[in-house]
């Protein structure tokens, strides 16, 4: 039997904004709210802890305003973080499968945790369900990110609780589950980031019914990674082909890489490279190669060229600067 597990978390953060912000540990869990459902999406049981602030003992206004909750409410009703966690990973019992409205709360849980020296008991690659990309993909927003209450409202759920707060979003986000045919979504499961590979061996490689994903280990910069084949490499996810490239690796703004190949038999595959940063400042690359038609193979070979205009004209303008001093 499945053991989904859907659930939320509200954090605080620095009234100051970033200038208050302790490194690495941008946002504080105040609330963990979730619910188990069955393999019919049906609610089995529900989980609500307070946490006790410790860190930003103030309340951003912003998350005031959201939430409703006030600083002294968590003081007084809230638990110490450790407890909360530890009460929270025992409801959650064996082989959970966690969904989240969003790709940032299990990145956030496990911040958290490492903040307050507790180990992470959660298994590698830690995959999840992203509802919010699943619900866009079956309505069609593309990448376009959905509010929660939008897509109940969409969705014709009743809404019998109010919203922004961690239990009553997790409870939405499981009928929104179970009211979208989310075994037809399956596949389409997602990888949480805060831990990513270290070594070659643990580099992930996953197929989807329409694209590839590839993410490396960490390197010391993204130009060590882009010496490595595997970073770049175009290969058919359909035939395991490996390809010819007819626009090769070329940045949009040094964090984004474009690349165009040709396979015999499935025709044009686009490349992206996504550079991201780890929080101890190492470097890793997302690749995904997705089968396009002749106007997606089009719009990179466009958009190479607009990136050669635009590096034309900063070149000339430089020379000019550089005559006038």
């Amino acid at each position: 039997m499945k053991n989904y597990i859907v659930f939320d978390l509200e954090w605080n953060q620095s009234p100051q904004g970033k200038e208050g912000s302790i490194e690495n540990f941008p946002f504080e869990i105040i609330e963990i709210g979730a619910v188990r459902l069955d393999e019919s999406f049906r609610v089995l049981e529900e989980f609500h802890r307070l946490v006790k602030p410790q860190v930003y003992k103030e309340m951003h206004f912003m998350i005031s305003e959201v939430t409703h909750m006030d600083i002294r409410e968590l003081k007084e009703q809230g638990e110490d973080f450790t407890c909360a966690v530890q009460e929270f990973l025992d409801w959650c019992k064996d082989e959970p499968i966690f969904c989240t409205w969003g790709p940032m709360d299990l990145t956030e849980l496990q911040r958290n945790m490492v903040y307050y020296g507790m180990e992470l008991p959660f298994h590698l690659p830690l995959y999840y369900y992203d509802i919010q990309k699943l619900y866009s993909l079956k309505c069609g927003y593309g990448k376009t990110k959905v509010s929660l209450d939008t897509a109940v409202e969409e969705m014709g759920i009743m809404e019998e609780r109010p919203f922004h707060r961690a239990l009553d979003d997790a409870y939405y986000t499981g009928k929104v589950m179970a009211h979208m045919d989310f075994l037809e979504l399956e596949p389409y499961i997602s990888l949480d980031y805060y831990r990513v590979p270290q070594s070659k061996e643990e580099e992930i490689y996953l197929v989807f019914p329409d694209y590839s994903k590839y993410v490396s280990r960490t390197f010391e910069s993204k130009e060590e990674a882009l010496e490595d084949k595997a970073v770049t490499d175009m290969i058919c996810y359909q035939c395991r082909r490996m390809l010819r490239k007819k626009v090769r690796w070329f940045s949009v703004n040094q964090k984004v890489y474009f690349c165009l190949a040709v396979c015999p038999e499935h025709g044009f595959l686009r490349g992206k490279i996504r550079m991201k940063k780890t929080d101890d400042d190492r470097v890793y690359a997302v690749k995904t190669i997705k089968i396009v038609r002749e106007e997606g193979a089009q719009q990179v070979i466009e958009k190479k060229e607009e990136v050669r205009k635009k590096r034309n004209m900063k070149n000339r303008l430089s020379k000019i600067r550089k005559k006038q001093l």
